[in-house]
């Protein structure tokens, strides 16, 4: 189902405001994934209460923090079929779920937050997970 794009643009607009870049078919998924060198966060986005509620808000809570992904990526589940299903077969041994936050270093995912973790907790927490894979898998920012 495809959604009216007058109402997901603004929940595109959360992720793309902190840096986010938008996947938006699968050349582009391609384009970004294939042989990637270095880290990248690759979120699926959802219009669900729990991607407003918790999933976006801690996203741009984390992605404020010292170390951080190279990339930061997303695609749209529900308005964006080829790219959510292109990024979905990067994210091995999970089901597909969204919202959901994948971390991938060298090509190779190494973090995963599905759409359970994300329901329920608030946006802290969740970027506290998040924060913690970051420093575990990127390097810190450098400063400005």
């Amino acid at each position: 189902m495809m959604y009216d794009e007058r109402f997901i643009t603004p929940m595109r607009q959360e992720l793309t405001r902190v840096g986010f870049e938008e996947m938006k078919t699968a050349a582009d998924v391609d384009a970004q994934l294939t042989g990637m060198q270095g880290t990248a966060l690759v979120v699926v986005n959802s219009m669900c209460g729990c991607a407003a509620r918790n999933a976006r808000p801690a996203l741009a809570m984390a992605v404020q923090h010292g170390a951080r992904p190279d990339k930061l990526l997303t695609v749209f589940a529900g308005q964006d079929p080829d790219a959510t299903r292109r990024a979905r077969e990067f994210i091995t041994g999970y089901p597909p779920s969204s919202p959901s936050i994948a971390l991938f270093k060298d090509g190779k995912l190494v973090s995963m937050i599905e759409r359970w973790q994300i329901e329920g907790r608030s946006a802290s927490d969740i970027a506290t997970d998040l924060t913690r894979a970051f420093d575990a898998h990127c390097a810190a920012a450098a400063s400005a």
